[in-house]
């Protein structure tokens, strides 16, 4: 890729929160499966199997494939900008959700769901940002980049939630596991990623319409 594409503002910015809400994707990714799982004794842990913890993770993605449509609906009438940054809207609020709603599967299932609609927003509206602002023969050598960036941030996220997670621990029957304060604190990490991602977002310019010769 030619660096000097990737150092144009749009592309340069739309990476920069690209790689924030690859940070807030992770999160809930992180500590859902805990809570599920984690035994009742701990006051917080539903206690259920792998399989079930499997099953009430599944909207998450099936949310992504409804909402996308609405992500392109979006981007055409207002613009992706204005598609990427409602995406972090919904992540934050779905995160803000999370901090509070850990005690029942239903609110889990909510609050996944809700995260996953802010994913497909944004998703949707970060290849529109690139592709808008380089040359088509650069198109794919720019969108992998973004994929890149993203990725880089969610690799960041595992680290630190895992940290978060291995240092707020509880012990329960001899064993130590991660605490009800470190989950809430991993959230409220996806939750101000979600944020930080939108403003970045706001720093996107806007291209203007193109004005016909004849208009």
């Amino acid at each position: 890729m030619d660096l000097r594409t990737s150092a144009r503002r749009q592309v340069l910015v739309t990476n920069l929160a690209s790689v924030m809400f690859g940070v807030a994707t992770m999160p809930v990714r992180l500590v859902q499966p805990q809570i599920l799982q984690l035994p009742a004794a701990t006051g917080y842990g539903l206690g259920k199997s792998l399989l079930v913890t499997g099953l009430v993770l599944t909207p998450t993605g099936l949310v992504m494939m409804v909402v996308s449509p609405l992500s392109a609906r979006i981007s055409a009438a207002r613009g992706p900008k204005t598609t990427l940054m409602a995406g972090a809207v919904v992540i934050a609020a779905g995160y803000a959700l999370g901090i509070g709603l850990i005690s029942a599967i239903w609110q889990l299932m909510m609050v996944t769901s809700v995260i996953g609609a802010g994913i497909g927003l944004a998703y949707g509206a970060m290849p529109a940002l690139i592709m808008a602002a380089v040359p088509i023969s650069e198109t794919g050598a720019a969108n992998s980049l973004n994929s890149l960036m993203r990725t880089i941030g969610a690799a960041a996220a595992s680290a630190v939630g895992g940290a978060v997670l291995a240092q707020l621990t509880i012990t329960v029957a001899g064993v130590a596991v991660p605490g009800e304060n470190g989950l809430r604190m991993a959230m409220a990490i996806g939750g101000g990623a979600a944020l930080l991602a939108l403003a970045i977002a706001t720093l996107i310019p806007r291209r203007r319409p193109l004005v016909h010769a004849d208009a």
